[in-house]
């Protein structure tokens, strides 16, 4: 009986033992756009063949670490593997990590999707003790905000600065979210090139340079709330080590920085003495009505223009339209902007230009039209009249009866129609022409051996050709030495020096950009290069290779560069010019 009941027993732990279990296991499944998960993949178990997940809308940043756990306690035996991962969220939403798979004795099995929630950035604690406290101390995003409390539709700017203490440097860095303006019309403004200045950051001294630019009109009353913008940033601080010449090291950090949510308090426009016909114009303004000209005739068509210019929400407002007399036929108006937006807001002219045609001889009057804005100087609102204009119009000398043909100037006129043409020639005097045999003849036997003297030419340089072609790897050294020679010769010199090889590196990828896309200086910038580079089916790895090249070469004026970096540098300029130039036709 005791027999028995001890194989029950071990067959009921065998059975437990043996279970085969897989599963994937994060550290959270919330966190914000500026942390990391951790997600270990652990089995009871040793299998082979695993596959990871395809982490879509994360960065691998740290793994696959393996680690294996094999202990005997009591007698029990225990067991578990497991790969690590660590990701870092490339935005904000809610994203599902799918299955991995791994083999157990000959079986698949699956880990079950996990659904990870990716909110805005978030504070996180600072350990001093950590590598990565003194980059998050040397390092810092701000948005500066030009005013946090205006009117309806008066403009605001905001410009991302990113802060450099000295001794650091930034290595490139990468957008994981960008800034939302809900609520308000916004335009971004250019940042051509990145321009290092000195600053003060919370009363120490920075270097900075100036990432984005934006100007922002709200549209709403209230708090609106303009979100972060975060970025994953590559950084090199000073470490502890030394090398063999008694200077410190530097060591590379991964670093998320964020410029945090600002809130503007949107101020209503005042009700009291509001026009009638106040259409939303905020700013200062000039309001004027001319006509293309006063005097004409009948059906002869002119030209009311009604514009405004000034400083403000140009594109936000309409034009008042005008009260124009029932007999005069009017067109719909065309509109013409004008405007220059900058971080002080929009700047320029706008206009409807509207066709009229007066069909008869009189004098009308175009009524006077006004136009409201409400003026930020004085926090009030302004009206600016027209002036009346009329418009003379005489009747048209060219309409008048005609009379008809008499039956005689028909004849006389068909008499002379049939005479015209008396003077041509009706005869001719061809003369045959000799034929000669073309059998036997030199051009005869050039068409019929030429075709016979070309065969062996042909095989001859199609053989030289498909050899060409099959040397891949050949055509891509030979390819990859001509660009290089021809557009970076001058940068192989420089290296050793770091300023001068980073100078003739930048000015060798935008003399390419200006040969391939034909860029004038001043149209060359991240976000048109990004733009082109797309539209002509550029791979995408491709682009993000060549511009962070470019990248690197602006901000070598502020990183600890070595020999070693140069070269890596010129390496990868040198890969991304052929990559593309295989890719521009």
């Amino acid at each position: 009986m005791k027999t028995q009941w001890f194989l029950v027993l071990l067959f009921t732990v065998n059975a437990v033992f043996g279970q085969i279990s897989f599963e994937a296991k994060p550290s959270k499944t919330t966190l914000g756009v500026n942390e990391r998960l951790r997600i270990d993949f652990v089995m009871n178990q040793d299998g082979d063949n695993f596959s990871p997940p395809d982490f879509v809308n994360f960065k691998v940043v740290g793994g696959p670490s393996q680690s294996i756990n094999n202990s005997w306690i009591n007698g029990v035996r225990s067991f578990s593997k497991s790969y690590t991962y660590f990701l870092a969220p490339k935005k904000r939403g809610v994203f599902t990590i799918g299955q991995s798979t791994i083999e157990i004795d000959g079986e698949i099995y699956k880990t079950s999707p996990i659904k990870i929630t990716v909110t805005a950035a978030v504070d996180i604690p600072k350990d001093p003790n950590d590598p990565s406290y003194i980059a998050s101390e040397s390092i810092h995003l701000v948005a500066e905000v030009s005013k946090t409390n205006p009117y309806l539709n008066e403009a605001i700017s905001v410009v991302y600065k990113l802060y450099v203490a000295e001794n650091t440097g930034v290595r490139n860095w990468s957008e994981i979210d960008t800034p939302r303006y809900n609520d308000f019309w916004s335009q971004n403004i250019e940042v051509k090139g990145l321009s290092v200045k000195e600053g003060q950051y919370k009363g120490e001294n920075y270097r900075y340079v100036v990432l984005k630019k934006a100007v922002l009109f709200p549209q709403k009353t209230g708090k609106l709330v303009i979100e972060p913008l975060t970025l994953d940033v590559s950084v090199e601080v000073p470490s502890n080590r030394r090398d063999i010449f008694g200077r410190l090291t530097t060591t590379t950090t991964s670093r998320t920085v964020t410029a945090g949510r600002r809130t503007i308090n949107v101020k209503p426009l005042p009700e009291k003495n509001k026009p009638a016909d106040f259409s939303g114009a905020v700013g200062k303004f000039d309001f004027n009505v001319v006509t293309s000209k006063n005097s004409m005739i009948a059906s002869e068509a002119f030209t009311l223009r009604l514009e405004v210019s000034g400083k403000g929400n140009l594109k936000l407002f309409e034009i008042p339209k005008p009260s124009l007399p029932a007999t005069l036929e009017v067109y719909e108006p065309e509109h013409k902007e004008n405007i220059a937006t900058q971080l002080s807001g929009m700047r320029g002219s706008i206009s409807d230009n509207y066709t009229v045609v007066p069909n008869e001889k009189g004098q009308y009057p175009i009524p006077s039209v006004s136009f409201s804005y409400f003026d930020l100087e004085s926090k009030s609102y302004k009206t600016i009249p027209s002036n009346q204009i009329i418009v003379s119009v005489a009747a048209d000398p060219t309409v008048s009866s005609v009379a008809p043909e008499s039956s005689s100037d028909y004849n006389t006129n068909r008499n002379t129609a049939s005479e015209q043409f008396s003077s041509f020639k009706t005869e001719t005097t061809f003369v045959p022409i000799q034929k000669k045999p073309f059998h036997g003849s030199g051009l005869f036997w050039v068409l019929f051996l030429g075709p016979l003297l070309l065969i062996p030419l042909t095989i001859i340089v199609t053989k030289k050709r498909r050899d060409r072609a099959l040397d891949v790897e050949g055509n891509k050294i030979k390819q990859n030495n001509k660009l290089a020679l021809k557009y970076l010769g001058e940068a192989k010199s420089r290296i050793g020096a770091k300023d001068e090889f980073y100078e003739a590196l930048d000015r060798a990828l935008h003399k390419y950009l200006k040969a391939k896309l034909k860029l004038e200086t001043s149209e060359i910038s991240k976000d048109k290069i990004l733009e082109l580079l797309k539209n002509r089916g550029v791979f995408q790895s491709d682009i993000e290779t060549f511009l962070g090249v470019l990248q690197s070469c602006e901000l070598a004026r502020y990183t600890p560069l070595d020999t070693a970096d140069m070269k890596r540098d010129y390496s990868a300029a040198s890969l991304a010019i052929s990559a593309l130039d295989k890719q521009l036709k």
